[in-house]
């Protein structure tokens, strides 16, 4: 049984100016070059909840698959950060006990820490009211809130657009690879994501990502009020 579903957007039915508005700006962003100074990194968040088992699994033996009893206990839910620049193939993963404004903006301290010797670090990200100026200044000092802030290039992906990110493309696969079975305490959901992390980022797993502008102008065309 899986305990939590990823909530899908669905792309708008009708003619949208605004959002493709935002959606050609969010692929003209991908289309950039690898530049280590001027880094694109996506980010995106997700809660997971955390289920104790009730009874003790049974291992795998010869032939026989591991059997796990069907109820469970609930023990709070968390909060998973990815950011992950897609052409260096590299993420940073955090769990957090929420997802408020002041965890987003530490979590944006990370990303700047990691990136220190980039001039600008462009981030891909949807729109949130979280994903604000405002949060770096009600978690630090005005002069921190403000340097931390000039770090960034905040690109946000449209209202139901979430698809456009890719730092979403990673999600998954860390759910899948990782979190897709029962973790009951924050501390071992952050060693089990530490570790995936790791060798994802010693493979330098990129994101090919295929969906470019003019596609968006054929395959999307219902969605342009002139086309």
């Amino acid at each position: 049984m899986k305990p939590w579903k990823k909530v899908q957007w669905v792309i708008p039915p009708d003619q949208n100016g605004d959002f493709v508005a935002q959606m050609e700006h969010v692929l003209e962003v991908y289309k950039r070059p690898y530049d280590p100074e001027h880094p694109v990194v996506c980010m995106d968040e997700s809660p997971r909840q955390l289920i104790r088992e009730t009874r003790r699994p049974l291992p795998a033996g010869r032939g026989v698959a591991a059997r796990y009893d069907y109820e469970y206990e609930r023990c709070g839910v968390c909060n998973v950060f990815m950011a992950v620049e897609p052409l260096a193939g590299t993420r940073t993963v955090r769990i957090t006990e929420r997802k408020t404004r002041t965890e987003w903006a530490r979590f944006l301290e990370t990303i700047a820490e990691h990136y220190r010797q980039a001039r600008t670090i462009t981030l891909v990200m949807d729109n949130l009211n979280t994903h604000s100026p405002g949060s770096l200044y009600e978690t630090f000092a005005p002069q921190a809130a403000k340097a931390l802030w000039e770090r960034f290039e905040f690109v946000y992906t449209p209202k139901h657009g979430s698809w456009l990110n890719m730092a979403e493309i990673e999600l998954n696969v860390l759910i899948k690879q990782c979190l897709d079975r029962r973790i009951d305490t924050r501390e071992e959901m952050q060693a089990e994501v530490a570790a995936w992390q790791r060798r994802r980022n010693n493979r330098n797993s990129s994101i090919n990502w295929q969906f470019t502008m003019p596609d968006a102008r054929i395959k999307l065309k219902r969605l342009y009020p002139t086309l």
